[in-house]
């Protein structure tokens, strides 16, 4: 259940954002809050109303951050703070109120909240990645099961809590009247969140009450995990004993009494790494005791609160889109971004992959974006989570420019595939030239010593010293090293250069006079293909770098 935060809860204990604030213009700073404003309030809706996620929880509240942290640098420019649940009051009124949580950024805040509560009386659960129910039974049997809505009023799902098997109809030896609260979740055996995220499971719960009608197969994937008994007995073991008798033996085994930060830490981590019957987004520390359910109120309470997982998702303000243009011509949109933490890396750059998928997101400085981490190591654009107001105006460079066949100077729109053209050439893929990379070359680019993509094997010690920048020593070692890349042998230099692979081609005679026929013979599966490797072997410039290569006697050129 997406636990509601207020707006000053959001500026104290969600610091991700609270850095410089935008360089806007009054009226921009009107138009760019007034636009996430209507966001927020459209997933509120489609979350609380339309009963699906339209957005992670950790991206909305990271939203919701992001909109306070704008509102505190333009305050006489903000928009009137608005109820998230104004459009999602439902009509039943549930026999004790949902209260909701607050969060804590880290253990130390923590730490902090259970000190305050005497470090005593304190019991830790899995905070449940589900949609909350309250359910009344009367006389043991289920009378009414009723939605979050705004906390004082929700929808009536008792005829969907009727067909979900994991709703127990009735409670054996039960008091006249039980109020049970807790998390409709979606089943999935031997679930690790560590590696295998939320997966989706509380918009797929979501979902499925969203329906006029939930059907039976739907129905048996849903599961229950009761957290409270709100008119229970007042101490937490009787409470758990209760519920184990009424036959929820997971509450029972998933509240467990905390002593101090260190357990709280140990059973988060267990609960993280450990298979599990549902996700969970983080844990809820609780007090055993606490007060009448009747005084409860649809906001943070006092006695509970939440600490969730290191985020999987994030959300990242774009400061400008590069274009990087391979040695092949390929062209891949990079955005800059405000440096923003996913789990523990700070991420401050992202492939867009592709110029295609970029036109198609038409992302611009200043849009915000989704992140999350593929493998748990590079990072990954998911989508755009809204475009700012004022479309920044960019510069594409032209794919038809850019080829295989482009670029082998760097003239005028040519600088940055040639650089690329020269990374490859002295990078791990090719010579490996020890210490040499995009500086370098620029430096010799610069210097007007290269001008061609292997200009630089007759540049002697006293030419590369003259380089601003380079030195002696320096020198002395890049001369070292472009000797030894002459002494290279042919085949290390047709994978730097971008040559097929050689096979039983020991010379550039070999390679440059075979036809397509001769390529599909030698294995190459398709004839594009093989008229591809025609076009690189046959090309002037490819022609005229193994002329180069001959005259400074590289092996097998």
């Amino acid at each position: 259940m997406r636990r509601l935060i207020p707006l000053l809860l959001l500026i104290a204990t969600v610091h991700a954002f609270a850095g410089e604030c935008p360089a806007w213009t009054p009226e921009h700073a009107s138009q760019e809050m007034r636009a996430l404003d209507q966001q927020l309030r459209a997933w509120d809706a489609a979350y609380h109303r339309d009963g699906y996620s339209p957005i992670d929880d950790t991206l909305y509240d990271q939203s919701h951050a992001r909109y306070a942290q704008w509102r505190t640098c333009f305050p006489d420019r903000a928009p009137p703070v608005a109820d998230p649940l104004q459009d999602t009051r439902g009509t039943v009124a549930p026999p004790v109120v949902q209260t909701g949580l607050a969060k804590v950024a880290d253990a130390d805040a923590l730490a902090a909240w259970m000190h305050a509560r005497g470090d005593t009386d304190l019991w830790i659960q899995p905070k449940a990645d589900g949609v909350a129910v309250t359910l009344l039974y009367v006389d043991g049997r289920l009378r009414r099961a009723v939605s979050r809505g705004d906390g004082e009023r929700g929808e009536d799902w008792t005829a969907k809590a009727l067909v979900i098997a994991a709703v127990p109809k009735h409670l054996p030896n039960a008091p006249s009247s039980v109020v049970l609260q807790g998390e409709l979740v979606w089943h999935i055996a031997d679930h690790v969140q560590a590696t295998q995220g939320s997966v989706g499971a509380r918009s797929k719960v979501a979902g499925a009450l969203a329906r006029a009608d939930l059907d039976a197969a739907t129905a048996a994937q849903i599961g229950l995990f009761v957290w409270d008994w709100p008119d229970g007995p007042p101490d937490m073991p009787a409470r758990l004993a209760g519920l184990r008798a009424f036959g929820f033996a997971d509450a029972a085994t998933y509240t467990v009494a905390a002593r101090n930060i260190d357990e709280v830490r140990a059973w988060r981590e267990h609960w993280y790494h450990a298979p599990m019957p549902f996700a969970a987004d983080g844990i809820v520390v609780r007090q055993g005791h606490r007060p009448a359910a009747s005084t409860w109120r649809a906001h943070a309470p006092t006695w509970a609160i939440a600490w969730k997982y290191p985020p999987t998702q994030a959300l990242a303000g774009v400061v400008a889109v590069q274009f990087r243009i391979g040695r092949s011509g390929r062209i891949t949109p990079v955005l800059e971004l405000e440096p923003v933490r996913l789990d523990d890396r700070v991420i401050r750059r992202v492939s867009v992959g592709s110029l295609a998928r970029w036109r198609k997101l038409d992302i611009r400085p200043g849009d915000q974006v989704a992140l999350t981490l593929a493998g748990l190591t590079i990072p990954r654009l998911d989508s755009v989570l809204w475009h700012a107001q004022q479309r920044v105006p960019i510069e594409v460079p032209d794919p038809h420019a850019h080829n295989a066949s482009s670029c082998w100077h760097p003239e005028p729109g040519c600088e940055r595939q040639f650089l690329a053209r020269l990374e490859w050439l002295g990078g791990k893929h090719g010579l490996g030239l020890d210490d040499i990379g995009a500086g370098t070359w620029r430096s010799l680019i610069d210097a007007g010593l290269v001008d061609g993509v292997v200009d630089w094997l007759p540049l002697t010690c006293a030419e590369l010293a003259a380089v601003p920048g380079l030195g002696v020593a320096r020198a002395d070692a890049l001369a070292n090293s472009f000797a030894q890349a002459r002494r290279r042998p042919f085949d290390v230099w047709s994978r730097a250069l971008g040559l097929p692979a050689v096979g039983a081609l020991r010379t550039w005679a070999d390679v440059a006079g075979r036809d397509a026929a001769a390529w599909r013979a030698d294995g190459v599966t398709s004839t594009a293909q093989a008229q591809r490797w025609v076009s690189v072997t046959h090309d002037d410039e490819m022609r005229a770098v193994a002329e180069q290569l001959h005259q400074a006697t590289v092996p097998g050129f």
